[in-house]
């Protein structure tokens, strides 16, 4: 798996997807980072509470509602990633507008999935 994938979304609760993720892309080999809105650790992966500029970011997995994506647009733009994937529930069409105008590749798909079908 090339490159570094950040976790958008991420959440301290076991239960959540965006956790298993973490763990899931860790285990797969994949270089992983964090936002979230709480702080902490997953897996050692510490939790970015703030946009700061991340380099190299190769793929973005989104746990991120549309109708609160809004404010993070120009950020995720910003660092460039190769795709974002839209998981269940994170579909938006304006974003995928302003991803298509800046060539970042849109992949609606879920990051479980992919990895356990080797797709990823």
């Amino acid at each position: 798996m090339p490159g570094k994938t950040l976790v958008f979304g991420a959440s301290l609760k076991s239960d959540r997807i965006s956790n298993m993720a973490v763990h899931r892309l860790l285990r797969y080999g994949e270089e992983v980072v964090a936002f979230g809105i709480k702080g902490g650790s997953i897996a050692g992966v510490e939790i970015r509470t703030t946009l700061e500029e991340i380099d190299e970011i190769d793929t973005v997995t989104l746990y991120v509602g549309a109708k609160r994506q809004k404010p993070y647009y120009d950020y995720l733009v910003r660092l460039n990633p190769r795709r974002i994937i839209f998981n269940p529930g994170t579909e938006n069409p304006e974003f995928y507008r302003i991803l298509h105008k800046h060539d970042i590749m849109i992949d609606v798909s879920c990051s479980l999935t992919l990895l356990a079908t080797n797709k990823y």
